[in-house]
């Protein structure tokens, strides 16, 4: 069905949709918002912290650089392949989680989801708030209240907003990356850094985990922002529109970070912003630059919290028996999400760094099987036929709970525990392992492949075709799940 792609023009500013199917009439916009979206949430201040972990624990730059890159490419990967699926079905990303799951049974991914964008939007939260701090002349406390104000708003107008301002921070973002490794070139011998070559396959594995559990955390929410696109958007320009704008910004952002920590001589932890910043200059470019860090940290900040009210209203939904969530609901998730995550950065604040290396590491153990799960259901086994009305409806296709699912996300993530190396939890095959944590590849390797095996023998009844809700249903709340006709898309 051809679309006009520049109808967003006709959209109200707030969005009227919640967690629940975008209709064909309702669709909009080009492949590039993908990319440049993408691409100003990872060109902020978070990504060169990560970058800069790979050397500040104990790697050298080249092979950082590499690890860094590798970890980028396979981590990118998994989650251009979760965002190719927001054209097709017009869904959040975890509301498809029930086909694997079960209606109820997605809520147990899903509420570990909602602590990931917690913790990301609280590390994040404390970033910004020392660049406020330093902007207006006011405490980082201070800051990290104003900078919580704004995600509120800019949470709640939604979908077109986030994508107005991811336009506007990969400017900015460009704009101070480069004027900051011009800075960086010119105060530092980036060769001689470069000739210092130490290889440990913990150091590069390490680097290698740090870019790819950044690049993997983003699969429980990148479809949210692509399902607004045509359903007749190819599923693989979808695929590189988003891949390439969050690997080539995560990919700049770490180098900067990576060169950054190197030639600190130990000034970096504990004055991440202040030392960035410094690379640049004083007064009023000093200013700028910690705008441009405050602004380009709003984009994944406003990724974070509206992918936390989506993962909340997909619970609640889930037991309600229909997707519809009104704007006063909205509002009050938010605050709700962002007052918990502002709390979290305030008392936090001064112990960031370790603690967001290992949080970093730790999340992967839980996302990574569910992330296998969802993949290999949608691309191998019901091969994009899902039935969407049935995800509201407890009786339905889906049922309550899948046992299938949640047993082979259970023991994705168990198998890992042997493997994993942070201040949470250390593994028992880790130090035989040269303290070389592995536990991300097993988490994906080894629950995809006994998914596949499984639901190939045991799989329920898959649709014919997609499924999709009557543009007029989508319009109207059902008064009882499954209530809506269906309409087979051709």
């Amino acid at each position: 069905m051809a679309v006009n792609t520049d109808r967003a023009g006709n959209k109200p500013l707030i969005e009227r949709r919640s967690i629940d199917y975008i209709p064909e009439a309702e669709r909009h916009g080009r492949l590039f918002s993908q990319f440049t979206l993408w691409m100003g949430a990872n060109l902020q201040i978070t990504a060169i912290v990560t970058g800069a972990l790979a050397v500040v624990l104990g790697g050298d730059v080249f092979w950082s650089l590499i690890g860094l890159l590798i970890g980028q490419l396979l981590g990118g990967g998994v989650m251009a392949l979760h965002a190719a699926q927001g054209p097709k079905l017009g869904l959040p990303q975890m509301i498809s989680s029930r086909v694997q799951f079960g209606v109820y049974g997605a809520a147990i991914p899903i509420v570990l989801v909602c602590l990931m964008y917690l913790g990301f939007t609280a590390t994040g939260t404390v970033l910004s708030g020392q660049a406020l701090g330093q902007l207006f002349g006011v405490s980082d406390s201070v800051g990290i209240l104003i900078f919580a104000s704004v995600i509120v708003l800019v949470t709640v107008l939604g979908y077109r907003v986030i994508h107005w301002i991811g336009r506007v921070a990969s400017v900015i973002g460009v704009i101070a990356f480069v004027f900051l490794f011009w800075r960086l070139i010119n105060q530092t011998d980036v060769g001689a850094l470069m000739q210092i070559r130490h290889f440990s396959w913990s150091s590069f594995l390490l680097a290698v985990s740090l870019a790819a559990s950044w690049q993997i955390a983003f699969g429980p929410y990148v479809a949210d922002y692509s399902r607004y696109l045509p359903s007749s958007t190819s599923s693989v320009k979808t695929f590189f529109a988003a891949g390439a704008g969050s690997v080539i910004g995560a990919q700049v952002a770490m180098i900067l970070g990576v060169f950054a920590a190197a030639s600190a001589n130990g000034q970096f932890a504990g004055h991440e912003v202040a030392y960035i910043v410094g690379l640049g200059g004083t007064g009023a470019t000093a200013a700028l630059l910690y705008f441009s860090i405050a602004f380009g940290k709003v984009t994944i900040s406003t990724l974070n919290s509206y992918g936390s009210f989506m993962c909340i209203a997909t619970i609640i939904s889930g037991f309600r028996g229909h997707l519809k969530v009104s704007r006063l609901q909205r509002l009050v998730f938010v605050l709700f999400i962002v007052g918990a995550a502002t709390l979290i950065a305030l008392l936090g604040q001064h112990s960031f760094l370790g603690a967001f290396k290992s949080f970093i590491l730790f999340l992967l153990a839980f996302f990574t099987p569910w992330s296998a799960i969802n993949l290999v259901d949608y691309y191998c086994i019901t091969r994009e036929r899902y039935d969407v009305p049935a995800l509201a409806d407890p009786n339905g296709r889906y049922g309550r709970w899948n046992i299938l699912g949640i047993s082979v996300y259970v023991f994705g993530v168990l198998v890992q525990l042997p493997f994993i190396s942070t201040k949470f939890y250390t593994g028992p095959l880790v130090a035989a392992l040269g303290d070389v944590d592995i536990s991300w590849i097993i988490g994906l390797v080894v629950p995809a492949a006994v998914y596949y095996v499984c639901a190939k023998k045991w799989h329920s009844a898959v649709p014919d075709q997609l499924i999709l809700p009557t543009e007029q249903d989508s319009d109207a709340q059902p008064e009882k799940s499954g209530a809506s006709r269906v309409a087979a898309q051709a």
